[in-house]
């Protein structure tokens, strides 16, 4: 069967676990990118199973978090800052944001270039959650899962924690939400990020980080989420995302115009 760029697949080896989209064929290689998770692969032809069929995933929509709307109060949630490395998966948090009704500000750039714009962006904006996301991976082949230079960009994106925590020390005043597919968690968490990726070493979907960002907003400021059940919310639970307790960030308001 031919497979070209654009097309749906799946990986043999992997027991066709993961959807990627073929976005580069050379040189025999076809190099492949990850649909619902944020994950580059590459592989030989005679791994590759095309996907016919294939429908975008209605994930989000059963991860919509739930508000009591009373007609006469009205509701200011919390402003989202998400910077991303990946413009397809951008777009679709974007999306998700607008659905949910949480105002976000979205920013494409290459995870080693975040650090260097994230002050700016942060003075600009004054967002309440900023998320600093798009690809990582763990290389388990250079050795042990707690050296920090055997990631690809975890090295990345604690700069970026370390410039937005300098601007906003407290945890409270500024949620961080970081890392990708197969971050080092600890030290994300240790630079002072209140949410991130990854405990298990795991892929992460590619709404994981705007799913948590979303109930933040949405809940109640001064509240502090069920940190379980906002995990559950995720694709792949406490495996693929952690944190620390974090009180919400919307506004009530009384009267309803």
């Amino acid at each position: 069967m031919d497979i070209n760029i654009n097309d749906y697949v799946t990986r043999n080896s992997y027991n066709n676990d993961t959807i990627f989209k073929v976005i580069n064929i050379k040189d025999g290689i076809y190099y492949l990118k990850g649909v619902e998770v944020r994950l580059y692969a590459d592989s030989y032809l005679s791994d590759l199973k095309k996907c016919l069929d294939y429908k975008e995933d209605n994930f989000e929509d059963s991860r919509k978090s739930k508000i009591e709307i009373k007609d006469e109060y009205f509701y200011l949630p919390g402003k989202v800052l998400h910077i991303d490395g990946d413009d397809e998966y951008l777009e679709r948090c974007l999306k998700f944001y607008k659905k949910m009704n949480v105002f976000a500000i979205g920013k494409k750039i290459r995870e080693e270039s975040i650090y260097e714009q994230i002050g700016s962006l942060l003075k600009e904006y004054k967002p309440d959650i900023v998320i600093i996301t798009g690809h990582d991976a763990y290389y388990k082949k250079k050795g042990n899962k707690n050296d920090i230079n055997n990631y690809k960009n975890t090295k990345n994106f604690i700069k970026a924690i370390n410039i937005a925590r300098n601007y906003e020390k407290s945890h409270e005043k500024l949620v961080i939400i970081a890392g990708a597919c197969q971050s080092d968690y600890e030290e994300l968490i240790k630079a002072g990020a209140n949410f991130a990726s990854s405990p298990k070493r795991v892929n992460i979907h590619a709404l994981d980080p705007a799913i948590i960002a979303v109930s933040i907003a949405l809940t109640e400021r001064n509240k502090d989420i069920n940190l379980k059940e906002i995990l559950d919310k995720t694709k792949y639970g406490s495996d693929g995302m952690g944190g620390i307790v974090t009180r919400g960030l919307m506004f009530v308001g009384y009267p309803r115009e």
